[in-house]
């Protein structure tokens, strides 16, 4: 296998596995900036995994080759109104923000796998017919060497991902809403005091993780996996708040972080036919992803300073 062949093929890997993470690690961006912890991540992608299968296996008679797009619609709508459970919880009733996010993991996946026997009878659905193909992008895809290494054999929801993850930083830090954003992240009394709504900043910014949760989970759902079980997600949210972290809380840090997430992922499917992994034992390849994240979590790549009022819950009035 020559050179070109094996960068074709890691970077056609990497970004497939890493575009959910980069979604849901800038959902996760979203929630914590403005000061709510959420670890709750998983059970997003969960529920977001479950809506996009469920609704693809549905009506995909109804919008043909739109449904994969569509069911990220509605995978979105889901995972955002899941969050407002642990939105209300968190900011309104003030719980700890990390039980609440606990319950939101478990609460995912048992209502989804509930839900897949009560409509299927059994422990898993149906694949789906139409799924999220590899592509070749339409003019990148013909140019010279970078052409056939980044945009040819790839995927949409890849640079999808990509565009949304500089959106949000221009979001967070060249808009107005992303300034309030960062200020109840900070200091929340001091936003109050300037007139900002710091409640109603936090519900949005948790319904928005949520959102992005759900999209991660479809799109994983949609073009990796092609089914839904108790299997489809597992610790790829908890992945994403990893990335989130070893991003510094950053949207462009996230994407990074996940893309190298998603580098460790895509070895552990490949890494046996390549040249210089076929000798190493599977399992290593296998645990490799998850051994990155907790390296990544126990500060192996410095320390990560969170936003100054993140997990503390904004009581009005007091000081």
């Amino acid at each position: 296998m020559d050179i070109m062949n094996l960068l074709v093929i890691i970077v056609s890997s990497t970004m497939l596995w890493a575009a959910p993470l980069i979604f849901t690690a800038l959902g996760g961006t979203f929630s914590e900036r403005s000061g709510v912890v959420n670890i709750g991540l998983e059970g997003l992608m969960v529920i977001g995994a479950f809506t996009a299968i469920v609704f693809n296996l549905t009506f995909a008679d109804t919008f043909g080759d739109l449904t994969p797009w569509i069911s990220l619609l509605a995978a979105m709508v889901v995972g955002a109104l899941l969050s407002v459970l642990h939105a209300v919880a968190s900011i309104t009733f003030r719980a700890d923000q990390v039980v609440s996010g606990v319950a939101i993991n478990l609460l995912a996946l048992g209502l989804s796998l509930f839900l897949v026997k009560f409509i299927y009878g059994k422990g898993q659905t149906d694949a789906i017919q139409k799924s999220f193909h590899k592509v070749d992008i339409p003019f990148l895809s013909d140019i010279p060497v970078i052409g056939d290494i980044f945009f040819s054999n790839t995927y949409y929801t890849s640079f999808v991902a990509i565009i949304v993850a500089f959106i949000v930083w221009y979001v967070i830090f060249k808009t107005p809403f992303g300034l309030r954003l960062r200020a109840v992240g900070e200091h929340p009394m001091a936003a109050d005091t300037m007139g900002i709504n710091v409640t109603k900043i936090r519900y949005i910014a948790v319904i928005l993780s949520g959102a992005l949760g759900g999209i991660g989970g479809g799109v994983y759902a949609q073009s990796i996996t092609s089914d839904f079980s108790h299997a489809t997600i597992s610790g790829q949210g908890f992945m994403a708040l990893a990335a989130m972290i070893f991003g510094k809380w950053h949207p462009l840090g996230a994407m990074g972080a996940a893309l190298f997430f998603g580098f460790a992922q895509s070895l552990s499917i490949i890494g046996s036919s390549l040249p210089f992994l076929e000798n190493i034992p599977n399992f290593y390849l296998l645990i490799a992803p998850y051994v990155l994240t907790i390296l990544a979590l126990t500060g192996f790549i410095g320390r990560a300073d969170a936003p100054k009022a993140l997990g503390t819950p904004y009581i009005k009035g007091n000081r």
